[in-house]
């Protein structure tokens, strides 16, 4: 098609600035787990807005954040990877801080470094001042030349618009990647295991939902007696240590049926059918360290 754009959009930013939130709202459908934690995102998704005239395929990236693991190494490894191969990088940062801290300021250095066309965000304008807001856009514009510094609030949807606006701008002129029907390069097994994961990251005490790793073993579509469609899913949730299976399963099992049922509301409105979903956890110790299990968190 003449005159069609499309490219690849990599979301950068410290972990739990806002950057899965961003880009459900920017899709305007549920790719990415979104909770109030640390590293909730462990690869990269993949998002695609169609519009009129472009394709637009988000990278939603794992918080950059200092590793403790194998696994928290190859998330960073992760995030950087995807600022050289995008055609623009959105860098998003939170506006309740008053100077550009440690994590942003190597991410900066990374931008710089790759010196690639960058839109700076600066998510969570709901909760400051407008003086203060001013004086961060001036303090990050001298840092760096954006190609455009757009302050938002992700939870609450303001000004998400603006952001596909000016990415239409300095988008390649070319072909759609994708069927104009998809909206992520995800598997539907890969969707129910990060539905499962975002509920008991939810759910869970602090120190348990880092270690959780959620597999699908069985998905099956089929026709119950009276003709409606249902999908049969086994999954397990993997937990480091038996003392987290205890808190994972709860009292006479009460937590692990929330999780469940949290989890089959979601896959039910994701697939708009029926599901019937069990659960089981399990305990793989050290797994985060694991270089077989550690593969499928690696970008090809």
């Amino acid at each position: 098609m003449e005159n069609f754009k499309s490219g690849f959009v990599s979301i950068i930013g410290r972990t739990n600035v806002g950057k899965s939130t961003l880009i459900n709202n920017l899709v305007g459908e549920k790719v990415a787990a979104t909770v109030d934690k640390c590293q909730t995102t462990r690869t990269a998704i993949r998002a695609i807005v169609n519009k009129e005239n472009s394709q637009i395929i988000f990278i939603d990236t794992p918080g950059i954040h200092k590793p403790k693991t194998k696994l928290g190494e190859i998330m960073n490894e992760t995030a950087w990877g995807t600022i050289p191969d995008s055609d623009i990088t959105l860098f998003i940062v939170e506006a309740t801080s008053n100077t550009i801290g440690k994590g942003d300021k190597l991410i900066l250095e990374k931008i710089k470094e790759k010196n690639k066309k960058t839109i700076l965000i600066i998510n969570k304008i709901d909760l400051i001042e407008k003086e203060k807001l001013l004086n961060l856009i001036k303090l990050y514009n001298e840092e760096y030349k954006f190609e455009a510094t757009i302050p938002i609030s992700a939870s609450k949807g303001d000004n998400v618009e603006q952001i596909l606006e000016e990415i239409e701008k300095h988008l390649p002129y070319g072909p759609a990647y994708y069927d104009i029907e998809e909206y992520t390069d995800q598997t539907a097994r890969q969707l129910v295991e990060e539905t499962i994961r975002e509920k008991a990251l939810k759910l869970l005490d602090e120190e348990v939902p880092h270690g959780i790793l959620v597999e699908v073993e069985k998905m099956n579509l089929r026709e119950t007696t009276k003709g409606e469609e249902i999908y049969d899913i086994e999954a397990v949730i993997y937990v480091l240590r038996n003392s987290h299976k205890g808190i994972v399963i709860g009292k006479s099992g009460s937590m692990l049926k929330r999780i469940g049922t949290y989890a089959r509301q979601d896959i039910e409105r994701m697939f708009e059918t029926k599901a019937n979903l069990k659960i089981w956890v399990k305990v793989k110790e050290n797994w985060q360290e694991n270089n077989s299990i550690l593969k499928r968190f690696k970008t090809e």
